[in-house]
């Protein structure tokens, strides 16, 4: 069995090791096996070997929380998230990973109605305590109030999915400044509520392919198309290369993240600047994937003033699916994310986590809650601040 893989991208990787203190997984366990370098070992093995895939070969990839920390590390650089998300896709074909049940969510993704009405009986069955420690994804609102109405057409705005159904207000947040600087935004069309982000992760090429092409439908036409979710933005900044098309390469140059688009131009917004201390938490797929992880410090300096984390934007352990699929090591992961962040609380008076990814937040809002903490988009402390 071979996985399909770059040759050439797969024999990139020199074995250095200068991946080794940016995977998540290589910090919690301490296991090669569990490392950028020892996976790949594991999938030349396989690739050039023969070597079969087995439990372990599996785990190895299984475990894999794909935030790509390992890549603007690597001196070679070595397209880790091709190999990763290239071997899943034969995992998830073989009914290795992305067991059914990941499955039928998935595809719920896209019948937005269903979505917010699963995700409503969720609320409820948090507060009455029937949703397993092990699927529950953080706190989900019972109510989501309206949904915001196109004003023009500037930019599009990517509602989303999960975002729409779990973070409403962001998406309030942001069509408030995008008021406040004049600039009139539209709502995508039909097809537009999924982008697959989830799928790419979960290894299931073919839906991830077929949501990028709805959303490409979804927005036509040449204007810039704002994301407030860091990894939704990744995956369709990515179009081109998953739908390997013209049509999908063009339509990823006018993707750009809400923070990455707003920062030349705060001097537009009249904002209220005080001395209240936000601590920046990057998403992986905002700083690893995107590198727009630094207009968010733009933004927030606007604002207050900023705290640092010192852990070099080391993963939180969200990954979309992954903290349900892996809780312990979801956990341990979160943990030493949780550290860092004490440590800052340590060397200033922040209330405010800032982060850009849903994701993200909730999977630290469980943790920070006992320590007086919340953890907020930017983009909703930008709308707070309008004067």
């Amino acid at each position: 069995m071979t996985l399909h893989l770059d040759a050439e991208e797969l024999n990139t990787c020199v074995a250095c090791g200068l991946c080794l203190p940016h995977c998540p997984t290589f910090r919690a366990t301490g296991e090669e096996a569990l490392s950028p370098r020892g996976r790949i070992d594991a999938m030349r093995a396989v690739q050039n070997d023969g070597a079969p895939i087995d439990d372990d070969f599996v785990g190895f990839m299984a475990t894999c929380v794909q935030c790509r920390g390992c890549e603007p590390a690597c001196p070679s650089g070595v397209p880790f998230g091709n190999l990763i998300e290239g071997t899943r896709e034969v995992l998830a074909a073989q009914r290795k990973i992305t067991p059914r049940w990941q499955r039928v969510g998935l595809s719920m993704l896209r019948r937005h109605r269903l979505l917010l009405s699963a995700s409503s009986a969720l609320a409820l069955g948090q507060r009455l305590g029937l949703v397993p420690r092990r699927l529950d994804p953080g706190r989900v609102p019972l109510r989501r109030g309206g949904t915001i109405e196109a004003t023009g057409d500037d930019v599009w705005l990517f509602t989303g999915c999960v975002m729409d159904a779990w973070l409403r207000d962001t998406h309030r947040s942001t069509a408030k400044v995008l008021g406040a600087l004049g600039v009139g935004f539209a709502i995508p069309g039909a097809g537009g509520g999924c982008c697959g982000a989830l799928h790419v992760h979960a290894g299931l090429h073919d839906d991830a392919g077929d949501r990028a092409v709805d959303v490409m439908r979804s927005m036509p036409g040449d204007a810039p198309i704002q994301v407030n979710s860091a990894g939704c933005g990744a995956a369709m900044k990515d179009y081109g290369e998953l739908v390997g098309t013209d049509g999908a390469r063009r339509f990823s140059e006018r993707v750009f993240d809400v923070n990455e688009w707003l920062a030349p131009r705060l001097a537009g917004l009249a904002l209220r600047r005080d001395d209240a201390e936000y601590i920046v938490q990057d998403p992986c797929h905002l700083r690893h994937v995107q590198g727009a992880h630094l207009p968010v410090r733009e933004v927030i300096g606007r604002v207050g003033m900023l705290v640092e984390l010192d852990d070099d934007g080391l993963c939180c352990g969200a990954g979309g699916a992954y903290s349900a699929l892996e809780p312990e090591l979801a956990g341990s992961i979160r943990d030493r994310k949780i550290a860092a962040i004490d440590r800052a609380l340590e060397r200033s008076d922040a209330s405010v986590v800032v982060s850009a990814n849903p994701g993200c937040s909730m999977h630290l809002q469980q943790s920070l809650a006992d320590r007086g903490l919340t953890v907020r988009h930017p983009i909703d402390v930008v709308a707070d601040a309008l004067a």
